[in-house]
């Protein structure tokens, strides 16, 4: 099993934990709307946070890897429960949402170095409106 595959089984059982034994100390998290963390703590924190406000799970997975090890991508559904307002955003009333999705990664000595999250945030706006 892939080191990404590894990483989504662990987002989908709500284990931070197992998500972070998958990333380099120095793990460059790229987000969609905002700035880089870099660092296996700033990690840790996003999740706490996102714990707070959103409840998800990932269903349609597929799962890519460069021939050589070092890239990974995968495609994905992202379903969801809005849980509590997070800042900027609509407020949060236990709005559920189904919103596609992609993550890409660099792989290192069989972590994860970076990852880079993409989904449409107009859409998951529109959705929780």
């Amino acid at each position: 099993m892939s080191i990404v595959q590894t990483y989504f089984d662990a987002f989908n059982a709500g284990d931070t934990q197992a998500m972070l034994d998958c990333l380099t100390d120095d793990v460059a998290h790229h987000v969609n709307e905002g700035n880089v963390r870099i660092g296996r703590g700033k990690f840790a924190e996003f999740c706490a946070h996102m714990d707070h406000c959103y409840k998800e799970t990932l269903t349609e997975m597929v799962v890519f890897t460069s021939s050589d090890g070092t890239r990974g991508a995968a495609e994905y559904m992202v379903n969801g429960t809005y849980l509590n307002s997070d800042e900027g955003l609509p407020p949060a009333s236990g709005q559920t949402y189904r919103l596609p999705a992609g993550s890409f990664f660099t792989l290192r000595d069989g972590k994860i170095a970076r990852v880079t999250t993409y989904y449409n945030l107009s859409d998951w706006i529109s959705q929780v409106s």
